[in-house]
């Protein structure tokens, strides 16, 4: 029994263990403004990345659906469980280095996000379970419908808020002067 429930147990650890730490740092627990929101739309916003959800929830969505690719590809001989603990440490070590000073700093300075001074933890784990949703609906999903979810989320995101994960990493990773004009709206 213990066996079977050890890969969700691994799971509920980091969770648990990457809200510790972001607590232990300094991170906010939750939105300075005293409030939890199931959802908050406004982007640029002191409050965004603060509550539940966001516009950047649907983009930890397709990291699980990316994660659950990958790991079907690489590790598939091992449970789902399992493939699903690999997947959400992945998705917790990236929430800690997004929380960190060097990554908050480097959002504000090559991205639209100018009010942003991390996450909240409430939303750190908002977005951990998002990876989760994303990671189980990869599972259960054909591969054509994974894939149009994932455009639909872009695309969307891309149209309402001029951001998404792809213009995300890449101004992260290689900011271009013209994109950040056009997110700014200029």
């Amino acid at each position: 029994m213990i066996r079977r429930l050890a890969p969700a147990l691994v799971v509920v650890g980091i969770i648990l263990l990457t809200a510790a730490y972001l607590l232990w740092i300094g991170r906010e627990p939750i939105c300075k403004c005293g409030t939890i929101k199931l959802w908050h739309g406004q982007v640029v916003s002191s409050e965004n990345s603060q509550h539940i959800s966001d516009w950047y929830t649907p983009s930890h969505v397709i990291h699980g659906f990316l994660f659950f690719g990958a790991l079907w590809l690489v590790a598939r001989r091992l449970s789902f469980g399992w493939r699903l603990a690999i997947a959400t440490a992945v998705e917790a070590a990236w929430e800690i280095v997004e929380n960190s000073d060097a990554i908050i700093e480097r959002y504000r300075a090559v991205t639209i996000s100018l009010d942003y001074y991390g996450d909240s933890v409430l939303n750190v784990v908002a977005d951990i379970l998002a990876m989760v949703l994303g990671f189980w609906l990869a599972s259960r999903l054909p591969v054509w419908a994974t894939v149009a979810l994932i455009l639909l989320a872009e695309g969307v995101t891309i149209w309402v808020i001029r951001d998404g994960l792809a213009l995300n990493v890449l101004m992260l990773i290689y900011p271009l002067e013209s994109v950040a004009e056009w997110q700014a709206g200029r």
